[in-house]
């Protein structure tokens, strides 16, 4: 394949957005994301809410794929009941991503999941998640920082192989990991689980709990862009 791997990036889809003198819906992604992508040395493209049955077409156009980070995943999804802390579901959209996340593990398609887009790997895969933590977003709006650690042998750990202090902004977690993930980093602090991946042989896919579009670390997005390349 010639020139930049186009990876596609799942976004927001926002009821009364203001644009000038309109408020309209609009599709939404924090240009963090594309532009980490373009850093990386790919285009990116954006992949609003559609209807699940659309996915495996739109991901036999990609190279690549992110799922970006955003609102809890509904516990429905993995056999829970909602607690006190959890947000409210957007279920177009976790229908949506779980659907692109079948369709590129169906493919081979190179696949990063970013906080929640980790959180979906997981649960697609059969896994559950814990719906509350404390520390590791501490004030509303702001991105904290933490130490993690890779595990040795793992596809995260050839990338980034040292311990390194990461942007956070979660408060749930894998807890049950799904079938044939393992994790690739934990948290130095608590031993929460802040990367999981499948074994070399089922592709490249890979999921952070924390966010490299709010940080300098391309290591990351390169090993997607690489893969996809």
């Amino acid at each position: 394949m010639a020139g930049r791997p186009l990876i596609g990036v799942s976004t927001y889809l926002e009821a009364g957005t203001r644009w000038g003198v309109w408020e309209l819906p609009a599709a939404l992604l924090p240009a963090g994301y594309p532009r980490l992508v373009q850093r990386a040395g790919g285009l990116a493209a954006m992949l609003p809410p559609d209807a699940p049955e659309h996915a495996a077409a739109a991901v036999a156009r990609l190279d690549g794929l992110v799922i970006a980070g955003g609102p809890d995943v509904e516990p429905v999804r993995y056999g829970a009941e909602p607690g006190p802390r959890t947000g409210r579901p957007d279920r177009p959209r976790d229908a949506w991503e779980l659907a692109l996340i079948d369709a590129a593990l169906a493919a081979r398609l190179p696949l990063l999941g970013i906080c929640r887009g980790m959180q979906l790997l997981n649960v697609a895969l059969g896994g559950t998640l814990v719906q509350h933590i404390d520390g590791h977003a501490e004030t509303p709006g702001v991105f904290g920082h933490h130490p993690v650690k890779p595990v040795p042998g793992t596809l995260y750990a050839g990338a980034v192989p040292e311990e390194t202090s990461v942007p956070t902004f979660h408060h749930q977690a894998v807890d049950r990991l799904g079938t044939g993930l393992v994790a690739s980093a934990l948290a130095t602090d608590d031993g929460t689980v802040e990367a999981v991946e499948l074994p070399a042989e089922r592709g490249w896919v890979l999921g952070v709990q924390w966010h490299p579009e709010m940080g300098e670390d391309l290591r990351v997005m390169r090993a997607l862009v690489t893969a996809a390349s």
